[in-house]
């Protein structure tokens, strides 16, 4: 990936903003100009701020950390899972995705590829380019010929390049 996220307003950044920001003399963050943190302990304590004033962004970010165990976080899919569910329920797309993944891979908990096909369609009607490309292969697999094409279109003209 190019970008990276800030931990103080979770808003992503692409690399060449970064460095030339830097090159300005700017060190804090280009968006909210605040400090950038320095170490696991700081980038948590920044996040958990943000969860707590209910962000979604923050909330999917937070679960990310747990589903991969980084930051200091011990690995928790059970965890990551809740955290997911609270920020689908504001509206993060990408929760849902990470949601229909999990459904669909197990890991952890009892799969489900009925709920992974919910999550993912809910995430592709808030313009989910992933999330409609899955949904095409799940019509597909169901052989919904017709259905998976009009949804493998759309996910191609939104960029998908698997779609084509």
């Amino acid at each position: 990936d190019h970008s990276m996220y800030n931990a103080c307003c979770m808003k992503r950044i692409c690399n060449g903003c970064v460095v030339a920001a830097k090159k300005r003399g700017m060190i804090d963050c280009a968006f909210c100009r605040a400090p950038i943190p320095n170490n696991d302990t700081d980038t948590l304590a920044r996040i958990q701020a943000r969860v707590a004033k209910k962000d979604p962004e923050a909330i999917y970010f937070l679960g990310q950390k747990y589903f991969f165990g980084s930051l200091g976080l011990q690995k928790d899919m059970r965890k990551a899972v809740e955290l997911y569910s609270e920020a689908a329920e504001l509206g993060s797309a990408k929760a849902l995705f990470s949601l229909g993944n999990a459904y669909e891979l197990g890991g952890g908990f009892q799969q489900d590829e009925a709920k992974a096909a919910e999550f993912y369609a809910k995430a592709a009607m808030q313009g989910h380019v992933s999330c409609r490309f899955n949904v095409g292969h799940i019509e597909a697999v169901k052989g919904n010929y017709d259905r998976a094409v009009r949804h493998f279109m759309i996910s191609a003209k939104m960029g998908h390049e698997d779609s084509v």
